[in-house]
């Protein structure tokens, strides 16, 4: 049984160290985090002004049960953070994050009365003092002193924060209360069995009837429209709501029910071939075979026996006959990707097939009759391919004739989110994982990140996640990207009194361990910071200097010394590296 019966903080208390130097303030971003959770500085009398009006309009009893709700998931998110902490420490060191968190967030100074807790055997007992609590001063003021506690988003911090460590339901209550004329706030926690009356308390953590019921609604209402067989919902592994799918989409949808060949263009990922289905599937050919072949992973001298079919003997090694991609897809659609790296011969009698719709195998003179679709893909660009001859123009006006451009994902940032959250429900229900979403930072990560792989990137970093992440937990930064690269918003944490201090980031604690144990010196410090800001404002001097604090003047001086410096001292690395300052590496 772990036991504490009362706990001194200060400045100096290695675990409010640690908690501080998880919290970054990005001045670039204008974001705060806490660890991988992103934070929100609120003005106290503006979140008070909100419960007023709450209260107000939903009464006192449906804001409280809100407000409990809110505090429950705050102390969820934060128990979720206590798990990343060292594994070394003890259950009670582990714990006591969350009192301290809650302190160090401005809610309230937290400070332990008794504590008794078994994780194992599943027993506990807290009581806790609070002091300055926003929540029982501001209702106080606004609707006098209340006959009832009212620290309603605390006490449901508390309880989401213990039930999540203890892995068990938590119920604390306040016994003394400031909004009710009390001196301090006093709370109990207890198992929920142990309370008599918990059934009044546990009401407050569930939802409103009337979410449950616009919920079957709106399920009831998927089910309907899927039984009708709606033609214009997506697929499911089709989503988007960006500009540039709808308009690819709205195309594939008015094609779908032609004959017309289809020409899909785009990136390497996009999802083409995931087009070419969904057009296939809201065809009248749906019923057919859907064949497709990628024309760059098939040697040249191969691919027409694998399009048009061979018979035995017809050359060296085809010891039976067998019928190509065009007679299997009969009745359906053919699907040719990387079409540009067909061979000029290929071109000419799939030319003839579309013309003519009839194909003879290689070695066999019997003309086949085949009605088939094709789409056709590529990321090349046909039109440079037409001009350097590596193309036949007269098959690329016909297969022009329905273009359909897919954007790159780097473009599609409103459909990001909806990609990631399917692929983490794919990928949980393979690999058997539940997990609770993305933290804040990893959601900003795959929003700003690039994506030259695009969708089939994004996937495979997704499923990584899955595979990484712990069950039960969120997905992090860490378990999707190696690194951010050199784009990375400068953050600054809390030093030990509190303040703000850009020195205490990671990157800042890297350089000054390089120079103090001899791998950069000071000047090689100061022209990578000097370099690094006029990459980063593409040559503008005085955008760079803004970045260094400094005028347009004083960064020109500066470069031409350092010019001069190397002009006269050449370095045989820089040289090798093509002028790179040394100790970049730490940044990328």
């Amino acid at each position: 049984m772990t036991k504490i019966r009362s706990i001194r903080q200060t400045t100096s208390d290695p675990t409010s160290d640690d908690l501080r130097a998880r919290v970054h303030f990005c001045a670039e971003t204008g974001q705060i985090w806490l660890h991988e959770h992103r934070m929100l500085l609120i003005h106290a009398e503006t979140q008070a002004l909100l419960r007023k009006e709450l209260i107000e309009t939903l009464g006192m009893n449906r804001a409280k049960a809100l407000f409990t709700r809110m505090g429950y998931e705050s102390g969820v998110r934060d128990a979720e953070l206590v798990r990343t902490r060292s594994p070394n420490a003890s259950d009670m060191e582990v714990f006591m994050t969350g009192p301290r968190l809650h302190t160090l967030e401005g809610v309230v100074k937290v400070t332990p009365v008794k504590l008794e807790f078994d994780r194992v055997a599943g027993k506990f007992y807290g009581e806790f003092l609070w002091e300055n609590s926003w929540e029982g001063h501001w209702h106080k003021r606004f609707f006098g002193t209340h006959n009832e506690p009212v620290c309603w988003t605390q006490i449901g911090y508390a309880c989401g924060y213990t039930s999540t460590f203890m892995g068990r339901q938590i119920l604390y209550k306040e016994v003394e209360c400031v909004g009710m004329g009390n001196s301090t706030c006093r709370i109990i926690g207890k198992p929920i069995e142990e309370w008599e009356d918990a059934n009044e308390y546990t009401s407050l953590f569930n939802r409103e009837a009337i979410a449950d019921l616009l919920i079957d609604l709106q399920t009831q209402v998927v089910q309907l429209r899927s039984s009708i067989g709606d033609t214009h919902m997506q697929p499911l592994d089709m989503v988007g709501s960006s500009p540039g799918f709808l308009a690819a989409y709205d195309l594939l949808e008015r094609a779908a029910n032609c004959q017309i060949s289809v020409l899909l263009l785009g990136e390497t990922g996009v999802g083409k071939e995931m087009f070419a289905r969904a057009l296939h599937d809201r065809s009248p050919r749906r019923g057919a075979a859907f064949v497709a072949i990628n024309c760059a992973a098939i040697p040249h001298d191969l691919v027409e026996a694998e399009l048009f079919g061979v018979e035995k003997g017809s050359y060296t090694g085809a010891l039976v006959s067998r019928s190509g991609r065009f007679e299997r897809a009969n009745g359906g659609t053919l699907f040719l990707d990387e079409i540009g790296d067909l061979s000029l011969s290929a071109q000419s009698k799939l030319l003839r097939v579309l013309q003519e719709g009839e194909i003879e195998r290689l070695g066999d003179q019997k003309i086949r009759k085949i009605n088939v679709r094709l789409v056709a893909a590529t990321n090349a660009d046909l039109k440079q391919l037409v001009k350097t001859g590596k193309f036949r123009a007269d098959l690329f006006y016909r297969l022009n004739a329905y273009q359909i451009s897919i954007p790159p994902l780097r473009v599609r940032k409103e459909d990001i989110a909806l990609l990631a959250k399917n692929f983490l429900e794919k990928y949980s229900a393979t690999h058997g994982k539940k997990l609770r979403g993305f933290t804040d930072k990893a959601k900003r990560a795959l929003l700003t990140y690039s994506w030259p792989g695009n969708i089939r990137e994004l996937q495979n970093m997704i499923e990584r996640g899955v595979i990484l992440a712990p069950n039960g937990s969120r997905i992090e930064v860490s378990h999707l990207f190696s690194s951010f690269g050199d784009d990375t918003p400068l953050e600054f944490g809390l030093d030990s009194n509190g303040s703000l201090d850009i020195n205490s980031s990671d990157a800042g604690k890297s350089i000054c361990a390089a120079v103090f144990n001899g791998v950069m010196t000071l000047n090689q410090v100061e022209t990578l910071l000097l370099e690094t800001s006029v990459d980063k404002a593409r040559g503008n001097l005085s955008s760079a200097a803004r970045m260094l604090g400094l005028t347009r003047p004083q960064l020109a001086y500066r470069l031409k010394r350092l010019n001069e410096s190397n002009e006269s001292h050449p370095d045989p690395v820089q040289a090798l590296e093509g002028n790179r300052a040394p100790g970049r590496e730490l940044f990328e």
